[in-house]
């Protein structure tokens, strides 16, 4: 192999290794946006195959605005980036929220005229 070549792969090597032991901390802010967005599309999907009831769509996307305001105002309060007692607060809130949409998708109430299994 050329010299050149495998210096430059080994260069480019490091410069990821680098850039990925650097970049989590600044992105880790972006994971609990992540994690609401998907718990978002878990309501939504809900929703469209009949397994939430319009009670329980409003409880759980209420629980879900309550957090994602809570991130908002974390966000804001320290100059675009979330401490680590914060995203861990708000990570727990989300764990709960998950098992919560969860439950609300697998228990027996339906929409009315949902398809039954």
């Amino acid at each position: 192999m050329n010299p050149i070549i495998s210096k430059s792969i080994l260069g480019a090597g490091a410069i990821a290794a680098f850039a990925l032991a650097t970049f989590p901390l600044a992105a880790s802010a972006g994971e609990v946006h992540n994690r609401v967005g998907n718990q978002q599309a878990r309501i939504n999907q809900g929703v469209r195959g009949g397994q939430l009831t319009q009670g329980e769509y409003d409880r759980d996307e209420n629980h879900l605005d309550r957090i994602n305001a809570q991130r908002r105002a974390d966000l804001r309060a320290n100059g675009g980036s979330l401490t680590g007692a914060e995203k861990g607060q708000l990570n727990r809130e989300l764990n709960r929220n998950s098992d919560r949409i969860y439950f609300t998708k697998h228990n027996l109430n339906h929409q009315p005229g949902a398809p039954t299994i």
